[in-house]
């Protein structure tokens, strides 16, 4: 008999410890996986390395805000278009707080690629002639043995855990996303892989169309029925924009008033004090959930 893969959350967030590398999947107005990263927050895991795959959501504010995030490799980090750079994000690198690993898209992706296949480095043509190899040092510059052109070596970083949202999973961790194909990069090269699901379904309904399985086995799936929230998940429900807004407005209000208290107010009300995912969605409120699906 195999084993089944579904644990609850707590289960799941014993997988992440202080100091860890994680990768964060998902992209602008795309599945996040909001039920794991409320957990990190609720149990003050610190000092994290935190890796984006395209550029990250709000979920790396509200991560910067709770003070996890010691290193954050990304190529930028906005909300959800309500936002082109989240306000954590920026005022954290104003200040000095994080160290940024200075990287565009294509750059991250060859970094969990080199780590995927257990190689030291990938070669890039991305950020040749920039000013990125300057202002990031573990990027070098090297020439093409082949045709001698100028090309970047980036080397793997692997994750100790990826974090994934993802629509459906069979109990034994067969994952299948809509609009996830980023997220396959992050299984790759990560030693352990947690998936929370809006579904979980049958490993018979997964048979059926083996085309639509994006993700075989992962270590961990999470029941999260509505866990991608305030974000979006394709094909249930859209992002929640009057909370981004409010978050967006609450850091920047925080940040120019100087210690303003709004930001860590937030930050406890909606990622502290509710002690699992039904507080949380009980916090948010039915109507307001329900008014954010897709049809």
């Amino acid at each position: 008999m195999r084993k089944s893969r579904v644990i609850d959350e707590e289960s799941a967030l014993d997988f992440i410890e202080d100091g860890m590398t994680i990768s964060i999947g998902g992209h602008l107005n795309s599945a996040h996986p909001m039920l794991i990263i409320r957990g990190i927050i609720r149990r003050r895991i610190k000092d994290l390395t935190v890796i984006t795959s395209a550029q990250g959501g709000p979920e790396i504010g509200f991560l910067i805000a709770a003070g996890c995030v010691k290193t954050l490799i990304t190529s930028g980090v906005h909300a959800e278009g309500l936002a082109g750079i989240d306000p954590c994000f920026r005022f954290a690198l104003q200040q000095g707080d994080i160290d940024i690993w200075e990287a565009d898209e294509g750059i991250v992706y060859s970094m969990l690629r080199a780590a995927a296949q257990g190689l030291p480095f990938l070669p890039w043509h991305g950020g040749v002639g920039t000013s990125i190899p300057e202002v990031n040092p573990h990027l070098k510059e090297f020439k093409d043995p082949i045709t001698g052109k100028p090309l970047l070596a980036v080397p793997a970083i692997a994750p100790d855990v990826a974090i994934l949202h993802a629509a459906y999973s069979d109990a034994y961790g067969n994952v299948q996303h809509v609009h996830g194909w980023g997220d396959r990069a992050h299984y790759r090269a990560a030693k352990k892989t947690i998936v929370q699901v809006e579904k979980v379904i049958s490993n018979e309904d997964v048979r059926r169309d083996p085309s639509k399985t994006s993700i075989i086995g992962a270590d961990a799936i999470v029941r999260a029925s509505f866990g991608a929230h305030p974000m979006a998940s394709p094909e249930f429900y859209l992002e929640d924009q009057e909370f981004i807004r409010r978050y967006v407005a609450t850091a920047n209000s925080s940040f120019k008033n100087k210690g303003s208290s709004g930001l860590d107010d937030f930050i406890q009300e909606y990622f502290v004090k509710p002690e699992n995912h039904y507080d949380y969605l009980e916090k948010i409120g039915i109507r307001q959930l329900l008014s954010l699906h897709e049809f």
